[in-house]
């Protein structure tokens, strides 16, 4: 059941956030309560994922070596940073196109490597499918892209400490909530 209910999630996720660009016309129909409409599908999308991957019995596909654990946080820094240089539209923002879905696919693929269970393939494999597939969608649509201007060169060391700052944060919340994501005990 609870493999039923994370896929569900992720289907949902996937949905609601390929919707505007799936189904324009409809999506603009529904006007700002929209927004609002989507906004809930994406927080459904959430609690379904986590009750989901919770109740599932794990089974394991593959154990990651030990030292796995080191590229994992290395990708989800980089997805940390990627973030961070959207937000900020630093100089590196001007060389990726979409660095907000490069950033969550590096932390999906980062934990795609360390957790091998079947649930961990569903949830990772699927945001990593939904990041691929909204940047095919999004650069069909839109052909054209104007990079961001010149940024000041600080904006690149905010964004690292930033995303420094992030992944320790969120860091220490994933080892209260889950596993431990640094490695060691």
């Amino acid at each position: 059941m609870g493999t039923l209910i994370l896929i569900l999630g992720v289907a949902v996720w996937a949905g609601a956030h390929l919707f505007k660009r799936i189904a324009p016309e409809k999506r603009a129909a529904m006007g700002d309560a929209g927004q609002g409409m989507v906004a809930l599908a994406l927080l459904a999308s959430i609690v379904l994922m986590t009750v989901g991957y919770r109740m599932a019995d794990p089974v394991w596909l593959w154990v990651a070596p030990h030292w796995m654990v080191h590229v994992n946080n290395l990708l989800v820094f980089i997805g940390f940073y990627l973030f961070a240089v959207s937000g900020l539209k630093t100089n590196l923002h001007r060389r990726i196109r979409h660095p907000q879905l490069s950033g969550f696919k590096a932390w999906a693929l980062a934990h795609l490597l360390v957790v091998g269970t079947l649930q961990g393939l569903i949830l990772f494999g699927g945001l990593l499918a939904w990041a691929v597939a909204s940047v095919i969608v999004i650069n069909r649509a839109n052909r054209s892209w104007t990079p961001t201007p010149e940024a000041a060169a600080w904006k690149e060391g905010v964004a690292l400490v930033g995303a420094l700052f992030a992944m320790l944060i969120v860091g220490q919340i994933h080892g209260w909530l889950g596993p431990w994501p640094f490695g060691g005990a």
